[in-house]
């Protein structure tokens, strides 16, 4: 299964950026964890960053041929971009957006993503390890999760 995470403007600072909010994990160990999660379950796993959203948008169009799922975390476009929101309206999978911090409980300027609308599932509020969720989200849903991980990881309730 191929797998494309994409992270928006200022994610390049992560570590620095405001850690009473991000934490102080960076985006290069953030890379490298979801880069060992993917050899683990024999994804192919790319992962980019931007900070401009014409790019952005270039990137999620890219994922219509070369992924079958995407993963994004819009970083600040989540409350304004209505051009990343009309490109993942274009994908035919699965689509999940992450956050490290819980949106939900932020100040009214951070708490409503606009791109929400337009994917399956949204991960918020735990850390980087939302990243890993999202990818064993992404293989659960396809029925790709590796065996070796126990029948509640990798069916879920039955």
């Amino acid at each position: 299964m191929r797998i494309m995470i994409i992270n928006g403007p200022n994610l390049n600072l992560l570590g620095v950026r405001e850690p009473h909010i991000y934490g102080s994990t960076t985006l290069d160990a953030i890379r490298a964890s979801c880069e060992e999660f993917a050899k683990f379950a024999g994804a192919q796993l790319a992962f980019h960053q931007s900070n401009h959203e014409g790019v952005l948008v270039d990137l999620i169009q890219s994922a219509r041929t070369e992924a079958d799922a995407l993963i994004i975390n819009p970083a600040a476009y989540s409350f304004t971009s209505v051009a990343m929101f009309d490109a993942l309206k274009i994908l035919e999978g699965p689509i999940f957006e992450v956050h490290i911090s819980n949106i939900h409980a932020r100040d009214e300027l951070h708490r409503h993503s606009r791109l929400s609308a337009a994917v399956k599932a949204v991960i918020a509020g735990l850390g980087p390890y939302g990243y890993i969720v999202a990818m064993q989200a992404a293989l659960q849903g396809e029925g790709k999760l590796p065996s070796a991980l126990p029948a509640a990881m990798r069916l879920g309730p039955r």
